[in-house]
């Protein structure tokens, strides 16, 4: 089973704001330092038919933020998504369309694609989840290493980031289960499902169940 980690072999979002972004970098994590940037650039030139809630913070259309969310900025959010009861929106997020940030659900420097939810109980920093990915309820991505140190992904080879905070990628419709943990600069390739209760580091192939790190199988 292949492991891949390259931008164009885990994400192919459509998306007007996010896919012209992604498309700058050969792998994802290089986009997170740039985040932040794009962002503003965004915000000054304005997208088609968004508005700003407040400032550094445009939202689309159909957008349902509940009153007990926090949002801070700079921050996109995309038409028809919700926002539910105590998410904390730290900043340099970009949001796409038709997504659930849950209730308690933490994010910071990061990007969803299309479709994405993360509905109950999740963090998300420095990570990219593509189109329809989702993460059960208490799954998280650490994105910090407990001694302060790069993050390397190991994969067939090992890639040094030359970063200390990476988080997840999670390819186009990976499925992550309830209360799992993605230690820091763990990639799920396309459609891939995570059983409960995993703690997974490294690179995992597209289209099979990882049952555990040791049981990991394709899908029929």
């Amino acid at each position: 089973m292949n492991k891949l980690v390259k931008t164009k072999e885990l994400f192919n979002t459509q998306n007007e704001y996010i896919k012209p972004f992604l498309e700058k970098f050969e792998y994802p994590w290089e986009a997170l330092s740039d985040i932040k940037k794009y962002i503003k650039e965004l915000l000054e030139a304005g997208i088609e038919g968004y508005h700003f809630l407040e400032k550094d913070v445009l939202v689309g259309k159909n957008v349902k933020i509940y009153p007990t969310a926090v949002i801070e900025g700079p921050t996109i959010i995309g038409s028809n998504t919700v926002i539910r009861p105590g998410a904390f929106l730290r900043g340099n997020i970009l949001i796409g369309q038709n997504c659930v940030i849950g209730n308690s659900t933490e994010l910071k420097n990061c990007i969803l694609c299309d479709g994405v939810q993360v509905p109950h109980y999740n963090y998300v920093g420095d990570s990219v989840l593509g189109d329809k990915a989702h993460m059960g309820a208490g799954s998280i991505c650490s994105n910090f290493k407990g001694d302060g140190s790069n993050i390397v992904i190991h994969s067939n080879i090992d890639y040094v980031t030359n970063l200390r905070k990476v988080g997840a990628m999670l390819g186009d419709g990976a499925d992550i289960g309830c209360g799992s943990v993605l230690n820091p600069g763990t990639i799920i390739g396309k459609g891939t499902r995570v059983y409960p209760m995993n703690c997974l580091r490294g690179v995992y192939p597209e289209k099979c169940i990882v049952k555990s790190n040791e049981n990991i199988v394709e899908m029929k």
